[in-house]
């Protein structure tokens, strides 16, 4: 199918979307330069990022009290003398080793092993939080870099418009005043100009500090703003939530919880001493063996506050389970519609609202000069058509963003079918 807008033909089933963009707005790339891709980018991050680096160091903790929690007791070594002459004194040598009862020692290992999967699924979590801020952080860049593009092809379109008004107030067929309004909107759009490059230089700064780079490092993002991935389905996407890090850490909390709850009855036993020594009697120089066993008697402390609040953990767990679950899902339905009601606009401006207004803007600024149109008519054409490109650049921000949102819950998108 094809689309006639006066002075050009727009084939919407041969163009692809990138070039439909460039040719938009003026046939310009929006790349920043050869020197970083997104996939770079996000290597970058996972190599530099500081934050990255100390949410890694939590595994190697969780493997520390791993280790100790399966350590046995230390036994007691005892010296002990009665009688403090040297003739009849007697000393004893004794040795006393704690022995868990009641799986003590399994349960606490349990437990370091959950914390463990949990710590994994944590870097997980941070490993995805960190990737959308690339993603966030890239395009943002990229889009800022769009925007300082866009902003000075209008004031290119408003120069043209008022070097037309000037040639027309010296030919004496429009009023001065015309030529008054066009200044006025060449310098409206040289203050845009402005906040957009100084919108990118906050971007650029964001980036370098998602990268971990130097605040005075030059960053050329390479890429194309108007270039968003295929999102998957929303029941495909809500399918793929149980895969999430975030919920699985919550079940591996309830888990976690449930050893803790083991380990805290496995506490009401009290630890066995078994003691082994010698003991030698100056008064009779003779030398005998000694054995020993003690155990506390749970008759006050049987453990039962920490036994409780151990159980209350768990439901506690289970509840906060639920509740994850339900927000994240409540967060990929919502970013999901986002991104639908974005894509939607991108191919309402890309396929239509923009290439009208553009021809809007050729059509009235040749009629004028003709004689045809009043120069409000020019102005009100550029001022739709710059409209038009900042919400078209408004829509691939909420775009972006859903699609952020969607990375940070899920991770990489293009793993889920």
């Amino acid at each position: 199918m094809s689309f006639n807008f006066g002075i050009f033909t727009l084939s919407r089933g041969l163009v692809p979307a990138i070039a439909i963009a460039g040719y938009l707005l003026g046939g310009h790339s929006y790349a920043a330069g050869a020197s970083l891709t997104l996939n770079q980018a996000l290597q970058q991050a996972q190599a530099n990022n500081p934050e990255m680096a100390a949410a890694n160091w939590q595994v190697d903790i969780s493997q520390a009290e791993r280790r100790q929690a399966g350590l046995i007791p230390n036994p007691e070594l005892s010296w002990e003398v009665e009688d403090t002459r040297s003739d009849t004194r007697t000393t004893t040598v004794q040795l006393t080793q704690p022995l868990e009862l009641g799986g003590q020692r399994g349960a606490r290992v349990e437990v370091a092993e959950w914390g463990m999967d949990i710590a994994a699924l944590g870097v997980e979590q941070y490993r995805n939080a960190l990737r959308a801020e690339v993603i966030q952080a890239f395009y943002g860049s990229l889009q800022a870099g769009m925007r300082v593009e866009l902003a000075n092809q209008s004031r290119e379109i408003a120069q043209r418009a008022l070097t037309i008004a000037e040639g027309r107030v010296k030919a004496g067929k429009v009023s001065p005043i015309e030529l008054t309004r066009a200044q006025v909107q060449l310098a409206e759009l040289e203050l845009e100009a402005s906040r957009a490059r100084k919108d990118q230089n906050l971007a650029n700064a964001t980036l370098q500090l998602v990268l971990g780079e130097d605040g005075n490092a030059r960053l050329q993002p390479e890429g194309d703003a108007t270039q968003l991935p295929v999102v998957p389905s929303t029941p495909s996407l809500l399918m793929a939530l149980s895969r999430s890090a975030e919920l699985r850490s919550a079940k591996s909390s309830i888990e976690q919880q449930e050893a803790s709850f083991e380990l805290e009855k496995a506490q009401r036993i009290p630890n066995l001493n078994v003691s082994l020594g010698s003991q030698y009697s100056a008064a009779d120089r003779e030398r005998v063996n000694v054995v020993g066993l003690s155990m506390p008697l749970p008759l006050f402390n049987r453990n039962q506050g920490n036994i409780l609040a151990a159980a209350r953990r768990a439901d506690q767990s289970r509840d906060l389970r639920n509740a994850t679950e339900l927000r994240l899902r409540n967060e990929i339905q919502a970013a999901a519609e986002q991104w639908l009601m974005a894509k939607a606009e991108i191919e309402a401006f890309e396929s239509t609202i923009l290439p009208y207004a553009q021809n809007a803007v050729d059509k009235t600024a040749r009629g004028f000069e003709l004689g045809k149109f009043a120069f409000l008519d020019v102005l009100d054409a550029q001022r739709t058509l710059i409209q038009s490109r900042a919400k078209y650049i408004q829509a691939l921000t909420e775009a972006t963003a859903s699609w952020v949102q969607l990375e940070r819950i899920l991770g990489d998108l293009s793993a889920i079918k």
